[in-house]
């Protein structure tokens, strides 16, 4: 799967929230094999949203960089 230039992240942890240093990216919920379909959330003005599959709250961080998570485990990048 090609990701090109948009982020994914995951919450395999059970974390109660992630910050992310993107308002536009994928949600994957938990790595695969136990993920959801891989969403394309937009934060737009907001700097919340909530994935609407795992209900994981993803909330903007300005301080990191676009693609950056925090924590760093919640980055998914593809094997």
């Amino acid at each position: 799967m090609a990701h090109g230039s948009t982020p994914h992240f995951h919450n395999t942890d059970g974390l109660r929230q992630i910050e992310v240093g993107s308002k536009e990216f994928m949600c994957v919920g938990a790595l695969p094999p136990f993920d959801h379909p891989h969403i394309f959330l937009d934060m737009g003005k907001e700097d919340e949203v909530v994935c609407s599959y795992c209900s994981t709250h993803y909330v903007f961080n300005s301080k990191l960089d676009s693609g950056a998570a925090n924590p760093p485990s919640a980055i998914f990048t593809a094997a």
